[in-house]
Order: C-alpha cells, then sequence, then structure tokens
C-alpha cells in the first residue's frame, strides 16, 4: 500500500506506475507525464490550509472513487489541471454478493490511486467514505454487511487515510439525495442564495431515484410526518442561508429496478415494453424474469400504461397532491421551477441520441424521451444498431422500455409539463473546469464540514 511510499518522489512515480487493470478514467485524468507534472508538484507541497476528502461511491453497476481538494472557504482546488480526480471501475459491489472478500479486493485499486494523489503528511486527517446505494440496499440476508465489514477491514488495515467504521456504510436514499441538491448547486453557486434561486435535481440510479429541492416556509410546515424517523424535510444551513430541503427516495424504481417492476406489472412472459424480435431473460435482485415482446409485437401506447401501473400513478394519495404511489411531491414552487437530471436520464439522452455523442450536459424537452420512444418502440431488436448505434448492448433489448419510462415517471410520475425544459447532465462546469455531477461532491463537503463542526447530514 502508498503507507510504504518514502518521499515525495516516490510517491509522484508510483501514481503513474500502479496497474490499470479494469479501472476506466473520467477524460480529464488522461495526461501525459509531463502534463502534470508540475501541477502535481504543487500539490504536494505547501498543506497549510487545504484539506482532501476520498468519497467512494458504490453503486449498483461499479464503483468510483472521487478524490477532492478544498481551500479554507470550501472552494475546490486543482489536482493537476482539474477540479477533483476520478477513476471507476466495474462490477458494482452486489455483483460479489457471494464473496465479501473479493468485494473489497475491487476497491483496493481505487484506495490505492488515491493514495497515490494526497499528500503522505494530509492522509491521516483525510476522511475516506464508502457510501454504497442501492444495488447494496436490495442483496438479500446479511450480504451486504459482510461485503461492507470487508471494506472496513482493507480501510481499516492497508490504509494511511482517516477512517471510521461508520464511514462504510449503505447510503440512505434521503442521504443521496440531499447530497446530489448540494453537489449541483455548489457547482452552480447558488448555495447561500434564496431558495426561488436553487436548482432542483432528480437523480435516476440502478436501483432508485431521488427528488430533491427547496421549498417554502409554508410548504414545509405542511410536510407530513412519515414516521418516527422519517421526514420528508430536512432543515439546513449553507454558506450562511437556511434551507427547508423536500427530499425523497424511490427505492425500486432506478432504472435498472423499474425494468423488474414492468416485468411484474405484464404478470407473463411477453412484455409490450420489449422489442420486437427478442426473446431472453433479465435478472434483477436475484430474480430472474423471462421476458419477450407479444406476437403483436411492441406496442409504445401499452408499454406506457403498463409503466403507469408500475409506477403505481394511481394508488390514493392522503395529501393535497402526490407523485406517484402515495407520496407527498412537496408542494412545487420556485426551488422546482429550474431543474437538473442525472445519472440514467443523462446516458439513457446520450446512447438514444437526444444528446450529442460526446456532450457532458444538455439542454432538452422533456417530450424528447417520448419523441424518440416512437422510433425505438417501432423498431426491431435486430435494427436498433444501425438506428441507434451508441447504445449499449446489454440495453438494445429495452430501449423502447427505458425511454418510456424516464417519459412516464417525469410527466406522469412527478408532474412536470413534456414541453419544460431542463437540464440533463453527466458533469458541470466550475472554474473552467468540469466536475462530476454525482452525490459524492456533496458527501465530501458534509464529511470536511462535520470535521470542523461537528455536524453532519446524519444529525439533522
Amino acid at each position: 500500500m502508498m503507507k510504504q511510499a518514502a518521499g515525495h518522489g516516490l510517491l509522484f512515480m508510483v501514481l503513474f506506475i500502479l496497474p490499470i487493470g479494469s479501472l476506466s478514467y473520467s477524460s480529464h485524468v488522461h495526461a501525459d507525464h509531463h502534463r502534470h507534472k508540475s501541477p502535481f508538484r504543487r500539490v504536494l507541497i505547501g498543506h497549510d490550509s487545504e484539506k482532501y476528502a476520498v468519497i467512494f461511491d458504490a453503486g449498483s453497476t461499479g464503483s468510483r472513487v472521487h478524490i477532492f481538494r478544498f481551500d479554507e472557504n470550501q472552494d475546490l482546488l486543482p489536482i493537476g489541471s482539474d477540479m477533483e480526480l476520478y477513476v471507476s471501475t466495474k462490477p458494482g459491489l452486489s455483483s460479489y454478493a457471494a464473496d465479501p472478500q473479493a468485494a473489497a479486493s475491487s476497491i483496493r485499486p481505487l484506495l490505492e490511486k488515491a493514495e497515490a494523489v494526497v499528500p503522505i503528511e494530509l492522509q491521516p486527517d483525510t476522511p475516506a467514505r464508502l457510501g454504497a446505494t442501492a444495488g447494496l440496499r436490495l442483496l438479500n440476508g446479511d450480504a451486504a454487511e459482510k461485503i461492507l465489514e470487508e471494506v472496513r477491514k482493507l480501510f481499516k488495515n492497508e490504509s494511511t487515510l482517516k477512517y471510521k467504521d461508520d464511514w462504510v456504510s449503505i447510503l440512505d436514499g434521503v442521504q443521496e439525495g440531499t447530497y446530489m441538491w448540494v453537489t449541483i448547486n455548489y457547482l452552480l453557486n447558488t448555495l447561500g442564495k434564496s431558495y426561488s434561486e436553487t436548482f432542483a435535481t432528480i437523480d435516476l440510479g440502478g436501483g432508485s431515484v431521488q427528488m430533491a429541492y427547496a421549498i417554502s416556509e409554508e410548504n414545509s410546515n405542511k410536510a407530513p410526518q412519515v414516521s418516527a424517523n422519517e421526514t420528508y424535510v430536512l432543515q439546513k444551513n449553507l454558506k450562511g442561508t437556511n434551507y427547508n430541503l423536500y427530499v425523497h427516495s424511490y427505492l425500486n424504481y432506478g432504472s435498472k429496478a423499474a425494468r423488474a417492476e414492468i416485468f411484474k406489472a405484464s404478470r407473463n412472459s411477453t412484455n409490450p415494453c420489449i422489442l420486437e424480435g427478442y426473446e431472453g431473460k433479465y435478472t434483477y435482485g436475484g430474480v430472474v424474469y423471462k421476458v419477450s415482446a407479444p406476437p403483436t409485437g411492441t406496442n409504445m401506447r401499452r408499454c406506457g400504461m403498463l409503466t403507469r401501473k408500475a409506477l403505481k400513478i394511481n394508488a390514493p394519495c392522503k395529501y393535497e397532491k402526490c407523485t406517484f404511489n402515495g407520496i407527498w411531491n412537496g408542494g412545487g414552487g420556485d426551488g422546482q421551477k429550474n431543474l437538473y437530471l442525472s445519472s440514467s436520464f443523462y446516458w439513457t439522452a446520450l446512447d438514444a441520441g437526444i444528446l450529442k455523442q460526446n456532450a457532458t450536459a444538455g439542454r432538452i424537452r422533456l417530450r424528447a424521451y417520448k419523441d424518440t420512444a416512437k422510433r425505438a418502440c417501432a423498431t426491431k431488436v435486430s435494427d436498433v444498431i444501425s438506428e441507434f448505434p451508441n447504445v449499449e448492448k446489454d440495453d438494445i433489448p429495452y430501449l423502447c422500455m427505458d425511454l418510456v419510462y424516464i417519459y412516464t415517471l417525469l410527466v406522469d410520475g412527478f408532474d412536470l409539463d413534456a414541453s419544460e425544459k431542463v437540464s440533463v447532465v453527466k458533469q458541470v462546469k466550475y472554474k473552467n473546469s468540469q466536475v462530476e455531477a454525482a452525490w459524492p461532491l456533496g458527501c465530501a463537503i458534509d464529511v470536511i464540514s462535520s470535521l470542523t463542526t461537528k455536524t453532519s447530514i446524519r444529525d439533522i
């Protein structure tokens, strides 16, 4: 491990000779040795007023590490030539349900990369936090806890970074949604402004979808108490401004989990959302679904009806207004008027050609998902590659389903206007750099703050 490295020269050299294996990098990590030599030299000296945070995102489809560097005002400082270091690996921890040690080992290369970046003298004070999301939440029995315990052992025994047992945990949906809202508004420089100037976020992961936005005091006072330990609204103070933050996470309604819900709703092996000509199986959460298009072929209208059924659009609503499945919607208002969509919203738009290839963000109207679904649902599975050349192989049979689901979720589920223009993002521009639009930055801000103020999102 990197704690055996002696001196800055060796630390710098190790950064560039570590085996890459199955790691993948964001585009800004690719650079030659000479390009990074000077910036990294600057990183390794003069640390009096800087702090680092190392955040692991253990998602359902893969694991990623985000390394951030902050000044005393919690403004991001560059690492090399960009504002973060981001490295990923596949598959995710949940793929190792039967082998917890292998799960922890899959994290080791990410940990080594982080330790190669954080200056040695700062590592004992640099928090390392791993948040597992919906993929691990859905494992049966104690499989998830066994995996997390092996990761804790890895951090404790092999890492020089600051570590606490409870920093390796399953991230609950409220935390995930809150962190994403903080990330987007931090990068857009709206934290500290009035709630009406902030941006709403909807983050579509593999297993769950989170909505978060700032609401008025009036709407906050109407918030129902779900249970003794659960609420729809968090009170947060960010950059001197108090916010009432509506946050809700819908487990089982992420992009991968929703497919399973739609298969359940069809109650048989044929499904009008499946592209004509496909016959196979879909596995999610340990359950195998036999899937194929009906003899009459793919049908977008019937797919929409089935999707609304899976979303439980018509479930009883006990409140003034609900999203879907009887969930209070937060009351709406100015904090929801500017919307940022992330994760699977972005990837589906990119793969289906709604966004230009290589675009890290774009402005689209919500109906673009429906317009593209019309084309996709009319395409036979054998013709997808010619019509939609950028769709991942494993996603081809579900292209119609995924597009219909996203449109239905946003328009019927969240009651958004189909003509509304929204931002769909993977990265957000910050100080002339591109930073990942993901919950780890919000988590990093929270954990750095908690070390100083002794308060965090968990304490609120």
